[in-house]
């Protein structure tokens, strides 16, 4: 039975200590370097005589960030990361925030931590690196652990504008991982092209079941999603095979017609979340590659990354949405009405999650986490926690969980209750379409669409009345360049209310 995530690092380095773990378009890290550079870090950490606190990894992007993340677990503290491309008055919340007991840096970030004003220590890893190693110091801190440990605190934007910290445990980042890797067929042969930011959830999907098998992740450039062409060349130079992307990522790629003129040739599994993948992009990848398997993953971060799953094997067609599936094992989902009760098979309620995929909530925020993190309505007999997600759900007619919208995107508009994400959904099956994304203008009373393609507005009502009722066509429809898009590449819904709407200027771009 395993309770430590470095766990899977112990057992791998003894099978292949000379493969390549984690690399970049710069240099790469053996299982054996990244063994032997985590453990004096957490060796370094265990001598400042720091237990069970929060230490942040402010560095770039690159293998050796990766390493510092995992000598913080070993020195048995848990991981802040951060990231210079992160907007400066982000870390400088973040940092005030966390109050951390030391920050770990590298010669791109030290800079701007120094200029922050932290009053605690700050590091650089390839300092850290150079020192010893206490094996019996690490032992001693491993005997002590637990599975209910924290392993990290992740941030994620806040509905305020505020960032919220989501702390997980060892618990249920080993039940993720060992359910991820069931579904996705992962193995030692596995090679993750790794898409996503370091200081987001999203890349564990690449990062532990790396350390499981003895995979390899290869850190693509940032740089490259914006040449199409060049990322492909990218993953057939790496022979990577295995993606788990964010839509946004996979349809540059498609809407370019990239596709047309070279294909991901080593590529057998795609995995994607984050928004719906319109079908019509999704089929283009699904001939391009027709031996590969697609899978449509769904979960929030407050549940240690994906919870539900859908292994794409039937035709859809373009006027079907892809479903988000089943939950992972060991995981439920309730549907609850406004009532608390399970609604009935078709209709709409919240998607709740039960299971030990929970995480422990939010970082010093025990008021905010008991509003979501709360007891079963369905069970009277003992405590039993379930995170209400916030997104409505149904069942299809093949009783596959399909997302409807979120809570938050449900509106009342000339009398009638409409989800945007039902409008976004039918404007990505129209023609010419790349993204769409509604908003709603509460001063206007105007449902406000914006969208980024070879269309135009005039063509889009008149495919939108073939699909929805008068009252859910847009009162405006705006064209942009590109897709304005958070950090975790979905849409930014909160620039485009706060710069277009709320200002009243629908500037293209």
């Amino acid at each position: 039975m395993q309770f430590n995530v470095m766990e899977y690092l112990e057992h791998t380095v003894r099978r292949v200590p000379d493969k390549i773990a984690y690399a970049n378009d710069e240099f790469g890290l053996t299982f054996q370097e990244v063994y032997g550079q985590s453990r004096a870090v957490g060796t370094f950490l265990n001598s400042l005589n720091l237990q069970k606190q929060p230490i942040v990894v402010f560095m770039n992007r690159s293998p050796k960030a990766i390493a510092a993340y995992y000598g913080v677990i070993y020195s048995g503290n848990f991981y802040v990361p951060l990231d210079d491309e992160m907007p400066r008055n982000r870390i400088e919340t973040i940092i005030r925030k966390i109050n951390p007991s030391a920050i770990i840096c590298d010669e791109s970030t030290k800079q701007t931590a120094d200029a922050i004003g932290f009053q605690g220590g700050i590091h650089l890893f390839d300092d850290l690196i150079q020192g010893p190693v206490d094996d019996g110091a690490l032992t001693r801190i491993r005997l002590s652990a637990l599975d209910t440990d924290p392993v990290y605190v992740v941030f994620t934007s806040g509905s305020t504008g505020v960032p919220k910290g989501i702390i997980a445990n060892h618990r249920s980042v080993i039940d993720y991982i060992e359910n991820l890797s069931d579904v996705l067929s992962l193995s030692g042969d596995t090679v993750f092209g790794n898409q996503t930011p370091l200081y987001l959830d999203a890349c564990f999907k690449e990062l532990f079941p790396t350390l499981k098998f003895g995979a390899t992740t290869y850190i693509i450039p940032k740089s490259l999603f914006m040449f199409p062409l060049k990322l492909v060349e990218f993953l057939n130079e790496h022979r990577i095979n295995t993606v788990c992307w964010v839509v946004s990522a996979l349809t540059m790629i498609s809407s370019f017609k990239v596709l047309d003129k070279l294909v991901p040739q080593y590529l057998h599994t795609v995995a994607f979340g984050s928004e719906v993948f319109p079908v019509k992009q999704f089929n283009l990848w699904r001939s391009a590659l027709p031996k590969a398997n697609f899978y449509n993953l769904y979960g929030p971060t407050e549940a240690t990354g994906m919870s539900c799953y859908y292994k794409v094997e039937r035709a859809l067609g373009e006027q079907e949405i892809l479903p988000v599936g089943r939950p992972f094992r060991n995981t439920e989902i309730l549907l609850l009405g406004p009532d608390d009760r399970q609604v009935a098979p078709g209709e709409v309620g919240e998607i709740c999650i039960r299971g030990t995929c929970l995480t422990l909530g939010y970082y010093g925020d025990f008021e905010k986490t008991s509003e979501v993190f709360v007891q079963n309505p369905l069970n009277g007999l003992y405590p039993e926690l379930i995170y209400r997600t916030g997104d409505l759900g149904k069942y299809n007619e093949h009783g596959e969980l399909m997302f409807v919208s979120r809570k938050d995107y449900q509106i009342k508009h000339m009398g009638y209750r409409i989800e945007l994400g039902e409008i976004e959904a039918n404007v990505n099956r129209l023609e010419g379409i790349q993204s769409a994304c509604c908003v709603y203008d509460k001063t206007t009373e105007k449902i406000v669409l914006f969208f980024v393609g070879d269309t135009d507005a005039r063509s889009i009502v008149k495919g939108l009345k073939l699909l929805l009722p008068k009252y859910m066509i847009p009162n405006r429809i705006e064209p942009l360049d590109s897709m304005p898009l958070t950090t975790n590449g979905k849409i930014d819904r909160v620039y485009l209310n706060e710069a277009f709407v709320k200002k009243g200027s629908y500037a293209h771009g």
